[in-house]
């Protein structure tokens, strides 16, 4: 999917998004990106065309069976926007004003 997104802008996060639900609905599992540290899924996503062991092994160890839960969706995209060098906000600040986590 990587390869095959036409647009420079979003690549990695539609690509992330797309592979979420694939996983949601073929494995009923869910990936938990911020176990996967930035350099290592941007190092195996570069060479994931040519040799798929290493997306899958950092993958495999971040897979998750809380497909419901509202904080692993929020550190999920934090984590997401953060490969992308997108870290100015996170989606845990949002309820910072007084505010509970229950917001979410």
């Amino acid at each position: 999917m990587n390869i095959a997104h036409p647009f420079r802008e979003g690549n990695g996060r539609s690509g992330r998004i797309w592979l979420d639900h694939m996983f949601r609905r073929e494995l009923g599992r869910t990936v938990d990106w911020s176990r996967i540290g930035r350099e290592d899924y941007l190092l195996a996503m570069e060479r994931s065309p040519v040799r798929d062991l290493e997306i899958k092994a950092l993958l495999g160890r971040a897979l998750s069976d809380d497909l419901h839960s509202v904080a692993l969706l929020a550190r999920s995209v934090d984590a997401s926007y953060a490969y992308e060098g997108y870290d100015a906000y996170r989606a845990e600040d949002l309820g910072s004003n007084g505010a509970s986590g229950a917001a979410w």
